[in-house]
């Protein structure tokens, strides 16, 4: 992913003190698990860059139009994609006692650079993977591959379906009672 970062400067000197950002990556594509997903367009982001006082808070949405592969019948699968980023930036680490609090959950940061710059990258891409759908359909009715003749099953029924729903019906062992009539 292409890297995006900010600088620091007088405007987020105080607390309280905000910067709005806003930009575009030109990405073309990022990956997730087996899958590979491409952006026609790239991703654009709006930030708002919060000094929070021990550090800067990042927070705002990042978008993007995404092409995938449907995993039931292998046609492209297209979907927009409006990601929440959360970040918070601490100007120094801290120390082991205000870290091992007893009541805290474990908080998650990345600190601020030695140059006053913070490295937006890896907020924006856990965004985006965090909002990326494990599952990706074509659609949400998606009637997959036929699993006879492998034909999608979204253009054209080939018949098997029947058939094969027909022969799990005969395996069943309660198929005899079918038959059975209670008077």
């Amino acid at each position: 992913m292409q890297q995006v970062s900010a600088i620091l400067d007088d405007r987020l000197a105080n607390a309280g003190d905000t910067l709005p950002l806003a930009g575009h990556m030109d990405d073309d594509s990022y990956e997730l698990g087996d899958h590979e997903f491409s952006l026609p367009s790239g991703l654009d982001y709006d930030l708002m860059l919060t000094n929070a006082g021990e550090g800067i808070l990042a927070t705002g949405i990042v978008r993007g139009h995404v092409v995938g592969t449907c995993d039931r019948c292998l046609e492209d699968a297209e979907f927009d994609l409006a990601a929440e980023v959360d970040e918070y930036y601490l100007f120094k680490a801290p120390s082991e006692t205000e870290t091992l609090g007893d009541d805290e959950d474990d908080v998650d940061f990345s600190l601020v650079g030695d140059d006053h710059t913070i490295d937006l990258t890896e907020a924006l891409q856990s965004a985006v993977l965090m909002e990326t759908p494990f599952v990706v359909l074509c659609r949400e009715d998606c009637k997959g591959l036929c699993p006879v003749c492998g034909e999608n099953l979204n253009l054209h029924d080939c018949g098997h379906a029947t058939q094969i729903e027909e022969e799990r019906l005969e395996s069943n062992p309660f198929a005899v009672l079918r038959n059975l009539k209670l008077d």
